[in-house]
């Protein structure tokens, strides 16, 4: 009988590829979801328990009911304009619901837990491949709410025995190459969903968010990962926990970073198709630059970041643009 892992936000754009990399791992994912931004549909490798982070006693619930080995938590609010403009929230959903569930897993003994965290935890540090033992220093409540997090796994871990995998990555692209599961946001936000939305009619133009960043055409620029790459990643973060290996830190990232107008540009090369653009202005808590590197994950882990080629990423989104979309 396969052994269970809870997945929180496993109806969401990366919980839900984990799931799908889960069950093809053997494991039986087991999605908590509220819905908010999650779909239904998204759920398709294992079952869905409706339920928020705030809710104490249905977390007591699902681990009682589902008992699982081991936790893969995603589900957290993840705007950076949002956080900028409504910081309460991102401290109540993100660090109260973590406590909640972390609280949850350790009274019911459920002591190995992954955690999708950011690399917007180490703010603004231009010109620097970002590393594990880089200090922190978040820009904004997202940020923020996630080193606070890190550091509760931490305290817990110390008290309690609870061993953690962290991950810190940044920008996350792509899609399930056979499209069984794919990127799909209302509203969207992210930067590729909304290039595509461009070109193909779905929106007038995209806005291109500060055009005078220090950097060499003036668009922010960003390390980005395939989000297949990046499930991958966290299974064997949580092979690594179930062998006994102790609590560690892993950055997720190709090293390379790539400008917003670079994006727009690739993704036209790959759609053959133009891009209505129009500037706009910065959006408070944008770092100029993030890029990070991988090198403990690629040496411990034997993570590889096969897919995350520019090319690759926004041909699986642009395949999965065309025909996915979920309802509730």
């Amino acid at each position: 009988m396969a052994q269970t892992v809870l997945v929180t936000g496993g109806a969401g754009y990366i919980g839900s590829h984990a799931c799908k990399a889960l069950a093809a791992a053997g494991y039986l994912p087991v999605t908590l979801d509220n819905l908010s931004t999650g779909w239904r549909d998204a759920v398709r490798f294992g079952p869905l328990i409706e339920a928020d982070l705030m809710d104490r006693a249905a977390l007591d619930a699902a681990f009682a009911a589902h008992r699982p080995v081991a936790v893969l938590h995603f589900a957290a609010l993840s705007q950076v304009g949002e956080a900028m403009a409504e910081p309460g929230r991102y401290w109540r959903t993100n660090v109260a619901g973590s406590l909640n569930l972390i609280e949850a897993a350790v009274a019911a003994g459920c002591l190995d837990f992954v955690f999708s965290s950011t690399c917007a935890t180490y703010g603004d540090r231009d010109g620097e491949v970002l590393d594990e033992e880089t200090p922190q220093n978040p820009l904004n409540a997202y940020g923020a709410s996630k080193r606070a997090i890190e550091d509760m796994l931490s305290d817990f871990g110390a008290a309690h025995e609870l061993r953690h995998v962290i991950f810190r990555y940044f920008n996350v692209a792509g899609a399930d190459p056979e499209a069984e599961v794919g990127e799909f946001h209302r509203p969207e936000t992210h930067l590729i969903p909304l290039i595509l939305d461009a070109v193909d009619g779905k929106r007038d133009a995209l806005t291109i968010h500060g055009t005078d960043y220090p950097t060499p055409d003036g668009t922010c620029i960003r390390d980005y990962v395939h989000v297949v790459d990046l499930v991958d990643a966290h299974v064997a973060g949580l092979e690594w926990l179930r062998a006994g290996r102790g609590s560690r830190v892993f950055c997720l990232g190709t090293g390379d970073g790539f400008s917003v107008r670079e994006v727009v540009d690739a993704t036209r090369h790959v759609t053959n198709r133009p891009v209505p653009m129009q500037d706009g202005p910065r959006r408070g808590g944008d770092a100029v630059k993030l890029v990070c590197g991988s090198q403990r994950a690629r040496d411990e882990l034997g993570w590889v970041p096969a897919r995350s080629t520019m090319k690759q990423m926004i041909g699986d989104a642009w395949r999965w643009h065309q025909n996915g979309h979920y309802e509730r």
